[in-house]
């Protein structure tokens, strides 16, 4: 998935964890819906000036929006699960605690 989809995607998951509609939010940030559906779609990218007002609005910061590996498809993310403890060997029994603990 490329860079704009995943923008867009977590631009929506901040506005549903804000129970916000896109017409709220557009309203919020003087924008129209479409618009904004169309940033969520990952079919256009918002200007600087979205971003910021969609920080306010959100109440998050920028660099939150562009916090989004955790979108990636399972197996992707499981191919970096496996990266990150081949590099970590030492945090393999205490990483397959805390996955335990949350899966069960």
């Amino acid at each position: 998935m490329d860079k704009k989809k995943f923008l867009g995607k977590r631009i929506k998951e901040l506005r549903k964890l804000n129970n916000l509609t896109q017409e709220q939010l557009g309203e919020l940030i003087n924008i129209e819906p479409s618009s904004l559906g169309n940033i969520e779609n990952g079919y256009n990218y918002p200007l600087m000036s979205t971003i910021e007002k969609l920080s306010q609005a959100l109440n998050c910061t920028i660099a939150d929006f562009f916090n989004f590996e955790h979108l990636n498809d399972n197996k992707a993310l499981v191919d970096e699960i496996n990266l990150l403890l081949e590099k970590n060997p030492d945090k393999v029994k205490q990483i397959y605690r805390i996955i335990k603990a949350v899966v069960c």
